[in-house]
């Protein structure tokens, strides 16, 4: 495809040159497992439901070309997000293809289509590399999380985390934060209902913030260079998801590479159709979502920076 070249592009509305991250080096590959999921959550960042095709259901003939290419390349991990994974057929045998390569991380709701597939899961632990799920419980009170992903949706995400880490495999859980929090105060409750299902009360707790609909576009302040280079150090720049990984997302029949996990509904952030080509495109913060991660330092990963 043809990249953004122009103003728009390479200048903040007031004409500053735009804040970039070069990447540097391929240590963590995400894929989108497609934008079909088995739950309707209004805020959700993909727009993802039953049945939704904005993003198509990935197979394994589809990615082993990527996961070859990234090996070549020195990647660390692997990591999916959806949707809902465990929704897409081919999943699990992606998983071990993958796991025969690498670590991978699974980013789910942990709720039926985790439940009804655990034996299949349980095999994984076979494999010659970990497998790590990341499980959505949005907040500590039932009422509260259920008035977003539904009835019942609270109990089984808890019953997919605890079996999951039943059966050995590494286990995190990702809540949504709010404006001005104390971090700690927020995950105490999730902490102590850890305890209370026998779980270790130290398992990690990823936050994020309200990231919008896609397509939906924020009045946030612009990242200017000078930005990049007054508030960030080189080792900072460094730090930010877009300089250590990519996502491989199925758009229209076609595969493709995306700066990050949080940008594919602007097509400005494809890269290319091989991670090589993408490795060397100069990622322009310029997409609303930049701005959490300049002003808040988000980040979907979970390798240590």
């Amino acid at each position: 495809m043809d990249r953004p070249t122009g103003r728009d592009w390479q200048l903040t509305p007031t004409g500053e040159p735009r804040g970039y991250i070069q990447p540097h080096t391929l240590r963590e590959l995400w894929f989108h497992t497609g934008t079909a999921c088995n739950l309707t959550c209004p805020f959700c960042l993909e727009g993802s439901k039953p049945g939704d095709n904005r993003l198509q259901r990935i197979a394994l003939e589809d990615v082993r070309p990527f996961m070859d290419e990234a090996v070549t390349m020195g990647v660390q991990q692997f990591s999916f997000t959806g949707g809902e994974p465990f929704i897409v057929k081919d999943f699990v045998r992606i998983l071990a293809y993958a796991q025969a390569l690498r670590p991978c991380l699974v980013l789910t709701n942990g709720t039926e289509p985790v439940l009804k597939r655990m034996a299949a899961i349980r095999r994984l632990r076979e494999g010659l590399h970990p497998v790590s799920f990341r499980i959505s419980i949005d907040w500590p009170e039932r009422d509260r999380h259920e008035a977003g992903r539904g009835p019942g949706s609270w109990e089984a995400a808890w019953q997919g985390l605890a079996q999951l880490h039943a059966c050995g495999f590494g286990v995190s859980l990702a809540r949504q934060s709010e404006v001005d929090e104390d971090r700690a105060a927020a995950d105490a409750p999730f902490r102590a209902e850890f305890l209370a299902r026998g779980l270790p009360e130290d398992l990690t707790i990823v936050s994020f913030p309200d990231f919008g609909l896609p397509g939906e576009g924020r009045d946030v302040p612009a990242i200017t260079e000078s930005c990049m280079t007054r508030y960030q150090s080189e080792q900072g720049r460094r730090e930010f998801m877009c300089a250590f990984s990519k996502m491989v997302i199925k758009k229209a029949g076609a595969m493709r590479v995306y700066a990050c996990t949080l940008v594919d509904d602007d097509a400005s952030y494809d890269q290319g159709g091989t991670l090589a080509e993408a490795m060397g495109v100069r990622v322009m913060l310029g997409h609303h979502r930049c701005y959490t991660c300049f002003a808040y330092g988000a980040s979907c990963s979970e390798l240590a920076r």
